[in-house]
């Protein structure tokens, strides 16, 4: 029979840390199921590679929303990672931690020991800070975080135009206030994608301390006497089964966590018999209490040949950005999501930065259709702490069909009011000296929409999509309904744990993917002081 100590489901950002963590303990058996494939497309280490593989056939999810009633009925693709890595494989790259005051908000929600204070340690612990260690960052850690190499004049304009409306500088988003404006720091190394399973799990494989399953689709976690014992997953037209001594992780991320909780008929009873699986724990709260940054671009043309647009404009213009990658690992092909970043307070209400901007150098309509054929810009701009919630359901009782995912954006008025007047910052951003002279008109929204609520939120409604940063489906609390406890166990059900973005109460002011390493450092933590 095919057994290990725990099994992990998932090698994305928490499943990797988790893994490698725990292939730390002597003698401990470990193995981790990926639905995905190994990660041997070259695309998927080339920084900028993740406008070829984030619509991927194969090495994305591709899910998209139901039809969202406050975006004009439009569904919203979500593309989530289905390959070695996980979304930290095909994500923007961008190192965000969020607030402190996101994880003190978390302790006085009930989750006591994560406030952060408390998890500051496992930030540092997982680092690897090129500008090396300090109190708020480590530099030994497998999570490799550097400084981008090229910058850009136009990046350096959108800075100096925060600056002109009275925001302040930041060098360092992750330092001891958010606020300001600045550039990103990234999750490359040596010129490569540092994904979580770069980090952390394919040096665990590779000297043979983890095993991995890869094409692994986990059909249900197996429950025997209010106990998890094992996992059932598909290769090919093939299921199998393994078995777990110790512990079952889940690290699913939030749409395939919630989705495997109630395969498993752990969740909401009444939508279980629905879908004809047998219930073994009414969950009510799984796939609940959904969220995501809701995100809008604003897109300019340029009056100046600076864009990548113009770079890539050429066969010339391809063949010298990619000398520039192969022979000094610099140039376009080490951009990330973005190159500078704001972020910054829009309401009056909010006490902490409420929006966050990405900047980015280049333009287009959609990932899949590539940049515009004339010199072009972004500013992205998208709600830190949406009051909206969502939801993650079942489309069926078969495991190979894809959830419904229904996000509910822009439901609560704070989130319309905090979207809007984001939009006006970004336009007041453009009209500043220092950006205004590289600025040649407004592609997106456009002259005609005029800086008036109702039309700045038609905008949003029409053109908004997610952000990629999908939370809470699973949430930790102190409370009996929450999903997981304090410990990320699941309530009720002995030896299984959840460990991913889906067991943050509330989305982190920023970029999901350090939160969730830092969970699944967490996560290995616990699973070691329980032994």
């Amino acid at each position: 029979m095919d057994e290990a100590d725990v099994v992990v489901i998932g090698s994305g950002s928490a499943g990797s840390a988790v893994a490698g963590r725990l292939a730390e303990v002597p003698g401990l058996r470990v193995a981790v199921l990926e639905a995905g494939g190994r990660d041997t497309n070259p695309w998927l280490h080339i920084p900028i590679g993740y406008a070829k593989t984030m619509y991927h056939p194969t090495i994305s999810w591709n899910y998209e929303t139901q039809a969202e009633p406050e975006l004009a009925g439009r569904r919203v693709p979500w593309p989530r990672g289905r390959v070695l890595g996980g979304s930290s494989a095909i994500n923007g790259l961008i190192y965000i931690r969020g607030q402190a005051e996101d994880y003190d908000h978390w302790r006085q929600l009930g989750c006591t020991g994560w406030a952060f204070e408390d998890c500051l340690p496992y930030f540092k612990r997982a680092q690897r800070q090129e500008r090396g260690a300090s109190d708020l960052h480590g530099a030994d850690g497998p999570l490799s975080t550097t400084d981008l190499r090229d910058k850009g004049e136009l990046s350096a304009a959108f800075i100096e135009a925060a600056a002109e409306l009275g925001l302040p500088r930041n060098d360092d988003f992750n330092g001891p206030s958010q606020e300001g404006a600045g550039w990103y720091q990234v999750t490359v190394r040596d010129g490569f994608r540092c994904s979580a399973a770069t980090a952390y799990l394919k040096p665990a494989v590779k000297a043979g301390k983890v095993r991995l399953i890869t094409d692994a689709h986990v059909t249900r976690i197996l429950v025997e006497g209010g106990r998890a014992v094992g996992v059932a997953y598909r290769v090919g037209n093939e299921e199998r089964v393994i078995r777990a001594a110790r512990e079952v992780v889940l690290s699913g991320g939030a749409i395939n966590s919630p989705q495997v909780m109630m395969l498993s008929g752990l969740g909401p009873a009444a939508h279980l018999e629905e879908m004809g699986i047998p219930v073994l724990r009414d969950m009510p709260e799984v796939g609940r209490n959904l969220q995501d940054h809701l995100q809008a671009r604003l897109m300019f043309r340029a009056s100046k040949n600076v864009t990548v647009n113009d770079t890539l404009a050429s066969w010339a213009g391809m063949a010298k950005v990619g000398l520039q990658y192969a022979l000094a690992r610099r140039g376009p092909l080490t951009f990330a999501a973005a190159t500078a970043g704001l972020f910054a307070r829009v309401l009056p209400t909010s006490a902490t930065p409420d929006v966050q901007f990405h900047f980015i150098p280049w333009s287009a309509d959609h990932v899949k259709e590539g940049l515009h054929k004339w010199p072009g810009f972004t500013m992205s701009v998208c709600q830190l702490r949406p009051e909206s919630r969502g939801v993650v359901t079942l489309a069926g009782p078969d495991p190979m069909a894809k959830p419904l995912m229904q996000a509910n954006y822009l439901t609560a008025e704070a989130d319309r009011r905090c979207m809007t007047e984001g939009v006006k910052l970004a336009r007041r951003l453009s009209r500043t000296r220092a950006l205004g002279a590289y600025i040649a008109g407004e592609h997106a929204p456009g002259a005609d929409v005029h800086d008036t609520d109702e039309a700045l939120l038609d905008f949003v409604r029409r053109s908004a999509g997610t952000i990629y940063h999908p939370t809470s489906t699973c949430r930790m609390g102190g409370d009996d309904a929450s999903v997981v406890d304090p410990e990320l166990r699941v309530r009720g059900v002995a030896g299984l744990r959840i460990a991913d973005a889906s067991v943050m109460p509330t989305v982190v002011s920023g970029n999901t993917n350090a939160g969730a390493i830092m969970i699944g450092e967490r996560c290995a933590d616990f699973i070691r002081r329980a032994a």
